[in-house]
């Protein structure tokens, strides 16, 4: 089965639109290869895709070698806000931008979801 971008497209844009306080998600390959994304204007996608499957392999490997068992979910949080990298089946990562506003039961609720959503479109 091929995977539609163009869904994966749409999903996003709705994911983004409709939550309070997310400013921009992605969905990029393991490899740090975009498959879709619903990022603000001034980010470059090649680069937040690459950094991204970076940080969740790097993640993985710290998750591994402290004992901790597979990760969930990595969290970033700086002074203008959070990003949120998570696993998306076995060959995909989910990043999603939110604001210092986000409530994060909210945003991890949210995210739980639109995993729901993308996952099987990424069999």
């Amino acid at each position: 089965m091929a995977i539609n971008s163009q869904k994966l497209g749409y999903i996003l844009h709705n994911f983004v639109t409709s939550t309070a306080d997310i400013q921009g998600a992605a969905v990029v390959t393991t490899d740090g290869l975009p498959l879709a994304s619903s990022l603000p204007g001034e980010m470059d996608e090649e680069r937040v895709s690459a950094m991204s499957a970076a940080m969740l392999s790097l993640g993985e490997r710290i998750g591994s070698e402290l004992a901790r068992g597979d990760i969930d979910r990595i969290y970033v949080e700086g002074k203008e806000g959070f990003s949120v990298l998570t696993s998306c089946g076995e060959e995909a990562v989910f990043l999603v931008l939110a604001s210092k506003a986000a409530k994060q039961g909210v945003l991890m609720l949210e995210i739980k979801r639109t995993l729901a959503e993308l996952k099987p479109m990424l069999i």
